[in-house]
């Protein structure tokens, strides 16, 4: 089912499959080789981690609507974003400080991106710089991820430097006015990421629209917005010619008590209407939450915790892995409803359900208990 003779793979990559069979398998791996400080620090979200829990509920609160007899014995899970084909219809989703997961950083999980097939984002606020990124990958599909550190000036040469190293765009996180309580790392005193002064935070806490204005206006690249959860913010981003509209709470790392992602996709792409393209990410984990998410309107999913626990465990051979699994998981899931492409996916596929337990982290991982407090 899994088209694993197509990936250009890394030497060990015989041994990882034979080893992470199933995707809980890779977590259980990655909790095991991560010390505690790293590991709340991948899976923990803000204050309560309200929000958190709701990105994985909202999913959950969704069942599939099967058809049958049609004819499946092929089926086409490719999809695409900014014209470019992805093998499956996700994107590793930007993290901060990856590096605490592998000491290379972003580079091995481009080289993956691109083994495989599918998109990466790279983080401004982690380690390599994106040339050296740009260096082990350069046929990857990469985007940058900026944290506005500086003034307009400071912006432009980011651009300038991301066209330069061959990004396909632009992605200004805009949901990170202030930086959030995490209290997981607070109780322990664990300091996650590098220090900022007060005055390069500032900068992102003025960030606004007339900043997306004024870079549509100077710059070719494609821009996205991550961090949109209404359907109003979702149609400024369109006004301003934003060519993707990124739905997430930050994986529930910033705002605590916000809805869950899949909760407001509905909404943003009725707001949208077609005139952009969607991404998401928020909890996803599992095949069945990336076909959810592509019946209620996304062009792609981003995961982020998901694939840090294969570069944790596994290094690039980890992140490649996970994302043969998920590449299964949704041919077999398409299949099973009856469904032979992504575009045959609408809302009608789907219908609300009672969630068949508690929602947390790890909620999509049944086979791994939890670990004291930790999940």
């Amino acid at each position: 089912m899994s088209r694993t003779s197509e990936v250009a793979a890394a030497p060990d990559m015989d041994a990882v499959r034979e080893r992470f069979q199933c995707l809980h398998e890779i977590v259980a791996a990655a909790r095991e080789k991560l010390d505690r400080d790293r590991w709340d620090y991948l899976v923990g979200g803000t204050e309560t981690e309200t929000t958190l829990r709701r990105n994985r509920r909202g999913l959950d609160a969704i069942a599939l609507e099967p058809r049958v007899l049609r004819n499946v014995a092929r089926v086409d899970c490719a999809g695409a974003l900014l014209g470019a084909r992805l093998r499956i219809p996700v994107v590793l989703a930007p993290v901060g400080s990856i590096d605490r997961f592998d000491p290379e950083g972003a580079a091995p999980v481009a080289e993956a991106a691109q083994a495989f097939g599918c998109g990466m984002l790279q983080s401004s606020v982690t380690l390599p710089a994106l040339e050296e990124t740009a260096r082990r990958a350069p046929d990857a599909f990469r985007i940058f991820q900026l944290y506005v550190r500086g003034d307009a000036a400071w912006i432009d040469a980011h651009v300038e430097r991301l066209m330069a190293a061959g990004c396909r765009a632009l992605c200004l996180t805009v949901d990170s006015a202030h930086y959030s309580r995490r209290e997981r790392d607070i109780a322990k005193r664990f300091v996650a990421a590098s220090p900022r002064t007060a005055g390069q935070a500032d900068f992102q806490a003025m960030l606004d629209w007339n900043e997306v204005a004024r870079l549509k206006r100077k710059y070719p690249v494609p821009l996205i917005l991550k961090g949109i959860m209404t359907a109003a913010d979702a149609a400024m981003a369109v006004e301003h010619g934003v060519e993707v509209v990124y739905v997430s709470n930050h994986g529930g790392r910033q705002l605590d008590h916000g809805r869950g992602a899949i909760d407001a996709l509905p909404e943003i792409a009725a707001a949208v209407q077609g005139r952009a393209e969607i991404v998401i990410d928020g909890g996803f984990c599992r095949g069945t939450d990336v076909v959810k998410a592509i019946a209620l309107g996304a062009d792609a999913v981003g995961i982020g915790r998901l694939y840090c626990f294969g570069l944790a465990a596994a290094g690039r051979a980890g992140v490649l892995r996970v994302l043969e699994l998920l590449e299964d998981e949704i041919v077999r899931t398409l299949g099973l409803m009856g469904v032979d492409r992504l575009s045959a996916l609408d809302g009608s596929c789907l219908r609300p359900a009672a969630p068949a337990g508690p929602a947390h982290v790890l909620s999509a991982f049944p086979y791994i208990a939890p670990c004291d407090d930790r999940y």
